[in-house]
């Protein structure tokens, strides 16, 4: 689901062109998943979009960019980007003091790419990092903004206001939606980087430089696909993509499994 809030993004930037988007509902969440396993399936799904005619790939999660992404891009013959550099650049030059923040899935920290991406930018940083296992169940759940989640957020906080950081990258798609929350309990003296704006500008640019852009004139569609419940899918997608979703399709895991 967390993909919508990019997703929603690059319909706002690249309004003429298609979009073919596919939640693999029946496989969440990834955070708790060892990397090797959603290597796996960042994977079939990059294949299985391959497949379909794509020209560009979007990895609009972090814990799939985090896994995934170097190997997408020398498995596939179609451009793959992802979330993290984007969000790692614009850490760097949000931050005063040169401590940085990041709240993200289990996988995101265990692969230390957030790290590693700001060294490569500033060696001088400091990047502290807090895994939230419990925020992606709670933003999916009935009560958003409850009591339980608003805890959690305070919990998972701490650490970073101890640490004294200035910016919290929010390393998770899923978090853009209680960014409220997030700064109420950080304050307005700390900045929060979620870059899917960022994201959907190395698209379009990546599309201008390959010269594979569609025309500015025309309108684009959107479509999309579940490997979950399509009803599910519709009603949560609105809460993250903030439009309309009236088709998801299903497609079975043994679909994707087949043209890994």
């Amino acid at each position: 689901m967390g993909g919508l809030t990019v997703l929603h993004e690059c319909l706002v930037t690249l309004p003429h062109e298609d979009f073919l988007y596919l939640g693999d509902g029946a496989r969440l969440p990834y955070g708790p998943r060892p990397l090797e396993e959603i290597r796996r399936f960042a994977g079939e799904i990059a294949s299985y979009l391959e497949g379909q005619g794509v020209k560009l790939i979007v990895a609009a999660c972090n814990s799939a960019t985090a896994a995934a992404l170097a190997d997408l891009q020398r498995r596939l013959s179609v451009p793959v980007i992802g979330v993290l550099a984007p969000e790692a650049h614009a850490a760097v030059l949000a931050t005063r003091n040169r401590r940085i923040g990041l709240l993200a899935t289990e996988a995101t920290v265990a692969s230390r790419r957030y790290p590693e991406l700001v060294a490569a930018l500033d060696a001088g940083a400091e990047v502290v990092a807090v895994a939230c296992p419990r925020l992606v169940p709670l933003i999916e759940g009935d009560d958003v903004f409850g009591e339980e989640l608003t805890e959690a957020v305070r919990e998972y906080a701490a650490p970073l206001k101890d640490a004294g950081v200035d910016t919290v990258i929010l390393g998770c798609t899923h978090y853009p939606l209680i960014k409220p929350i997030l700064q109420r309990v950080f304050g307005r003296g700390v900045t929060l980087v979620f870059s899917a704006e960022e994201t959907a500008r190395e698209a379009a640019e990546t599309l201008a430089r390959k010269s594979i852009e569609n025309d500015v004139g025309r309108e684009g569609t959107y479509r999309f696909l579940t490997t979950g419940d399509p009803e599910l899918f519709r009603e949560m997608g609105r809460r993250f993509l903030q439009l309309p979703i009236d088709v998801a399709e299903h497609v079975e895991i043994a679909a994707l499994e087949a043209v890994a």
